[in-house]
Formats: C-alpha cells, structure tokens, sequence
C-alpha cells in the first residue's frame, strides 16, 4: 500500500460539490492559481497527464503545482493498470488530493493510446485500473466518464459501467453527459453537437445512491450549478463557462455552492495576482502565460473590452511585467465601481 505524503482526507470528496474541469491548455498551474484566489472551496483539476509521460518519460515537470491551489486533483489518461498505478503513486508523493482516470476525452491522440472516451466500451480495463490505483494510494481514485461512445445505447452501457467501476473501488465519478462520438467529430465538436441527457445522469443518481456523483456538460452558471445539486446530485463540473466567466462561476461560489466565505471583488484579484506574477517572471516565465488566463475577469462587466486589449496587446512584449497588468486595470476600475 502507499506510504507516502497523505492529503487531507476527504477534503476532495467534499470541495467536488463543485468543481473546475480539467481542460487541456488551460487548466495549467496559472489558470488554478487565478481560480484559487476566486474561491477558497472549489474543487480545480489539472491539463490531463498521461501515465506513460509520468512513468516512461520521466516528465515530473508536468506534476508542479502551488500550494495555495489545494484541494487540486490530478487527471491521468492511460489504459495499462500497472503503469497507471505507478503514476498515481507519483501523484499522490506529488501531495495531490485526488487522482482522476480520464475515460471521456474523444480527441484522436488519446484514441490512439487506447485510452480517453474509448475505455467507455471495456468497462472491465477501467476497473482494472481503479482497481490497480486504488491499491497504489491513499487518496481518492475518480472517473471521469461520457455516458456513452459511437452506437452504444447510454441507458444500457453507462449502468453497466458504472457497476463496473464501483466494484473496483471507485466511489465518485464525474460524468459529462453527452455521448463521444470517436469518428466524425472533433474534440471541439464533441462538446456541443451531441445532445445532452441530464435526465441520464440523474437516473444514474438515483440508481447508484452510494456513488457521489458529479455532472459535467452545458453548464454556465451558478444557478443552473445549484437546480442539479437540489435535484440530488452531489456535484456539478464547470469547464468553458468557468474558464471563460471566472468571475461569474467562481467569485460566488464559497456562498452560494459551500455556504462559507464571502464573495470576490475580481479588481481585488488582480492586485493579489501581482506578487505571484512577480514571482513568476523572476523564475524565468513571461506576463502572458498568466494573463492568458485572465481575460475573462470583468466578462459582462464594464471596461471588459478595454481589459481584453490591454492585456492582450501589452502582456506579449518582452520585459513585460506586473505593470501592465495593473495599467489594464486601471481602464476597467473605474467603470466596474461605478
């Protein structure tokens, strides 16, 4: 069994009540940082890193992290349960409070390492590899899942699945409720052309009352966050809209989702960010690789448009620091407070 650094147990489990998806390209350590300091309670996830990166690769880079971003969880992909299992130790030394199996990502590059939404159809594989990470750590072992690949009838499949992987000793899951489409559609397109079947999922709830179960797809606010978890479920995952909107999905969400904390002044979050930002350049990085991440801020907001160009026509620039950032600012304060 592990033996090494054990999170917090159950701070996963409870923060997953909401949570950030894990979005390639985005989600990096910058994105969870900015995300962190919208709200304390949230459950944020890595880009997905695959196990052989981890085992083979040696890729330990892949793992860094901030302290402040806990409870943060790793997302793998892979299909083999050894090397699997390996990884997952590798996180959890890492001190991440989750490790999360990807069984939902369509995209062609993961379909050609057979793992990704294609594990959806050898239901047997995933719980062998729950199973085999399970057995590597301490810390909670998740899935996330489509309700269903290509032909397979979700209403048949996902059940079955799903039996599968709690027999194995997963006991919370996160499924996107769409189908994946692995021939025919791009990644992109496999987030919006499939319909959703929240009704799906809710069943699923209902049939599966020891799972805890997150829903993932089509949600953009915190309202509709909110109907799901009334209507029984135990979690909801954001992805675009929190990227996109992190103001309106996260600077609320301690009050309205955790019942805790108070809500975030995302002009105050700016400046928070400049010490980190510092930090950052000092290491070697550049401003845009974290004011990527910021555009969003004032989204609907007064000035939003001013800060987007700002930003995006200033952080580019060699040398460039916490400053233009704060110049950003400036065009978007005055208008936001009015």
């Amino acid at each position: 069994m592990y033996d090494g650094v054990v999170a917090v147990t159950g701070k996963a489990n409870k923060a997953a009540r909401l949570s950030v998806a894990p979005m390639m390209d985005w989600t990096d350590r910058n994105c969870r940082y900015l995300h962190r300091l919208l709200s304390s309670e949230t459950l944020l996830y890595t880009e997905m890193v695959t196990a052989p990166a981890l085992v083979r690769g040696g890729a330990l880079h892949l793992l860094e992290y901030n302290d402040a971003e806990h409870p943060v969880a790793l997302q793998l992909g892979g299909s083999d349960p050894e090397e699997l299992a390996r990884a997952a130790r590798i996180g959890a030394d890492a001190g991440y409070d989750e490790i999360n199996l990807n069984c939902g990502c369509p995209s062609d590059r993961v379909q050609s390492g057979t793992f990704g939404a294609v594990l959806m159809k050898d239901p047997m594989r995933v719980a062998e590899c729950v199973a085999a990470m399970g057995e590597a750590v301490n810390v909670d072992v998740t899935v996330k899942c489509r309700i269903g690949v290509d032909a397979q009838e979700p209403r048949d499949v996902l059940p079955a699945f799903l039996d599968q992987i709690r027999t194995a000793g997963c006991e919370r899951v996160t499924i996107h409720a769409r189908k994946a489409w692995l021939q025919g559609l791009s990644p992109k397109e496999n987030r919006d052309i499939p319909p959703l079947d929240y009704d799906l999922v809710h069943q699923m709830k209902a049939d599966f009352p020891d799972l805890h179960i997150s829903l993932n797809g089509g949600v953009t606010s915190l309202d509709e966050a909110t109907a799901h978890l009334d209507a029984g479920l135990d979690g909801v995952m954001i992805g675009r809209a929190a990227y996109h909107q992190p103001t309106d999905i996260l600077s609320e969400a301690d009050t309205r989702i955790f019942k805790t904390g108070t809500a975030r002044d995302p002009i105050a979050i700016v400046r928070q960010m400049v010490p980190y930002v510092e930090r950052h350049i000092a290491n070697g990085g550049r401003l845009h690789q974290i004011t990527r991440h910021m555009l969003g801020l004032f989204a609907g907001r007064p000035g939003a448009r001013a800060w987007r160009r700002a930003l995006s026509e200033g952080a580019v620039h060699d040398g460039a620091g916490p400053e233009v950032m704060l110049q950003a600012l400036d065009r978007v304060a005055p208008l936001a407070e009015v």
